[in-house]
């Protein structure tokens, strides 16, 4: 959401800019007449046109509050890189994504048979990644024996890949594959 408002916020930033830009440029080029220009600003400070006073300070208001928003966006820090898990190493550092680590762990818990329809979402610990799995049985076989196996190789395929502890292997089984095996009668 305030993605969306920072790019309205450009878009009406800028359209004000540019309409400043074209009424400097054309003063400064004479297109507008003199006498014109001199009864604006007289109005102007002279309060003969309020509706004018008005337009004029609240616009210069909103421009300067979107100004505003726009220095603290270039001088806040930037989160823009993905999260990741930083390594050093003899050779240099080492960054993987999390990304990646949950899709390490979506590959390995997906060989499992019994398993369908998986999502993960990995964290880091204390004593290293933290992986929530939530599953679909089929309803075929053992939901314990299934889940272990799920834990087993997810936490041996993820520390062999990426070579990172991995702290707990959590699986949720929110369903079991609906099939119908039964053959409607009609009469």
């Amino acid at each position: 959401m305030i993605r969306v408002l920072d790019k309205l916020l450009l878009f009406l930033y800028s359209i004000a800019i540019g309409a400043v830009a074209a009424v400097a440029f054309s003063a400064g080029v004479y297109w507008f007449p003199e006498e014109w220009l001199s009864n604006l600003v007289h109005n102007l400070y002279n309060g003969d046109m309020r509706w004018l006073q008005v337009t004029v300070v609240t616009a210069a208001a909103v421009v300067f509050l979107i100004s505003l928003r726009f220095f603290y966006i270039a001088l806040r820090p930037s989160n823009a890189s993905a999260p990741s898990i930083d390594q050093r190493t003899e050779f240099g550092d080492i960054r993987i994504s999390l990304d990646t680590v949950e899709n390490l762990a979506l590959k390995a818990a997906a060989r499992q048979r019994g398993v369908k329809d998986l999502k993960a979402r990995i964290r880091i610990g204390e004593a290293g990644i933290e992986v929530s799995l939530r599953a679909i049985a089929d309803g075929e076989s053992s939901i314990p024996t299934l889940t272990e196996d799920i834990q087993r190789a997810v936490k041996s395929h993820v520390e062999e890949i990426t070579g990172i502890p991995v702290a707990s292997v959590s699986v949720y089984v929110a369903n079991i594959i609906q099939t119908a095996n039964f053959k409607s009668r009609v009469e």
